[in-house]
């Protein structure tokens, strides 16, 4: 029995209580109104229609009727049509956004979910967990910046790593990319998008995966005394880093990804992309301007807490570092490659001196002396000829 028809039933009941009382002599009318929950004028109004249709009089008779503001049944077989034909296993919402934008739906997202509930083209989602109190979101964008990456098969046959950096007081979706593994240079990336497009951010928060930490015990404290090359180069920029221990931590990421591996994977489908680098121009394109436009959600206060990146030099920031000891023949070895210091109007060579060796995230790499840059090399160890050196 739905709810309208159970009040319903449960107004005769009542009536009858209240009527017998009155009838009796025991109670007044007013009295018999309170029983009821109305005001004695109502309980007139009542006896009125007992008095000509007995107790079925009190029936709400809109109940029998049909609204006029009902959509004909013509406009719900074609909404379930268009659902079967094109967009079979897509979830509720994502089948509405296109429903609005490709086929110029005007009803709501209710009518929508219940038009195809009702045809049992949809099931009915599962009832929620338990109750959990979310953390309040960052006043301003710039204060806080997630970054995650979703092992996923995006395309049949196919699995490749999706990288989100996002925004956690407005959800906007900064940077997004398909790689074949999540990885240092894959976060370097992410965090490049967000600096080069708004500047710097306050503060950085991820899983505590080995390229953002290093945990010495398994499932333990990170270690912050003893950072990655990606906390290393955080630390250059004067970036906080912040910890999640455990998945409920980053629940915002973690629904978004849902989303995205409900969505993305349907989307590719429709647009006929089987590669990787396609799917990323996609992703740039057409998914993460839409994507933002349908979530992102305005910040609590008005402003930015972004600074603006002034100057060059952030490439030899957000790569990898490693420092190294000049050999005897004034070159340096590192993996399997002997990189040949060039002559320097500085000194005559750098023997037993301590240098860094720069691997960007192209494969290129750099040697420097301090602040100075002596030389770069392409991926095969070969010097890159600089007319000007370039001063980090």
């Amino acid at each position: 029995m739905k709810r309208t028809e159970w009040l319903q039933e449960t107004r005769k009941m009542r009536f009858e209580e209240g009527y017998a009382g009155w009838d009796e002599g025991r109670l007044t009318q007013e009295e018999a109104a309170r029983l009821l929950g109305v005001c004695d004028r109502t309980f007139r109004r009542y006896l009125d229609r007992f008095h000509e249709a007995g107790l079925e009089g009190l029936i709400d008779k809109r109940l029998s009727q049909v609204s006029q503001r009902r959509a004909p049944v013509d406009e719900v077989m074609t909404t379930v049509a268009l659902y079967r034909s094109r967009y079979s296993g897509w979830n509720v919402k994502h089948f509405y956004s296109w429903y609005c934008r490709d086929h110029a739906g005007r009803r709501s997202y209710t009518w929508v979910k219940n038009a195809l509930q009702a045809h049992g083209v949809v099931a009915r989602a599962p009832k929620r967990g338990a109750h959990r109190k979310r953390r309040e979101r960052s006043p301003l964008p710039g204060m806080m910046i997630h970054q995650d990456g979703s092992t996923h098969e995006w395309i049949s046959g196919q699995k490749w790593d999706l990288i989100v950096t996002m925004e956690d007081a407005t959800n906007e979706h900064y940077s997004m990319f398909f790689v074949e593994e999540e990885g240092t240079l894959s976060s370097f990336r992410g965090v490049d998008d967000v600096i080069a497009e708004h500047g710097l951010f306050s503060s950085f928060y991820s899983d505590r995966g080995s390229h953002y930490w290093h945990t010495p015990t398994a499932g333990g404290k990170v270690d912050k005394a003893n950072p990655t090359q990606f906390g290393r180069a955080l630390q250059q920029l004067g970036i906080e880093m912040i910890a999640a221990y455990s998945p409920q931590a980053r629940g915002r990421s973690e629904r978004m990804f849902r989303t995205h591996q409900e969505r993305l994977p349907k989307e590719l489908v429709a647009a006929g992309i089987t590669d990787m680098a396609a799917a990323n121009r996609y992703l740039t394109e057409i998914y993460r301007p839409a994507f933002n436009a349908e979530f992102t959600q305005p910040a609590a206060e008005s402003g930015s807490a972004f600074v603006p990146w002034i100057g060059s030099g952030l490439d030899d920031i957000l790569c990898e570092q490693f420092e190294r000891t000049v050999g005897n023949d004034n070159c340096v070895r590192f993996e399997n490659l002997v990189l040949q210091i060039p002559p320097d109007r500085h000194r005559c060579h750098y023997v037993k001196a301590k240098v860094r060796v720069h691997r960007y995230a192209d494969g290129r790499l750099g040697i420097f002396h301090g602040p100075r840059k002596l030389a770069a090399y392409n991926a095969l160890g070969k010097e890159i000829k600089q007319k000007n050196k370039v001063v980090a």
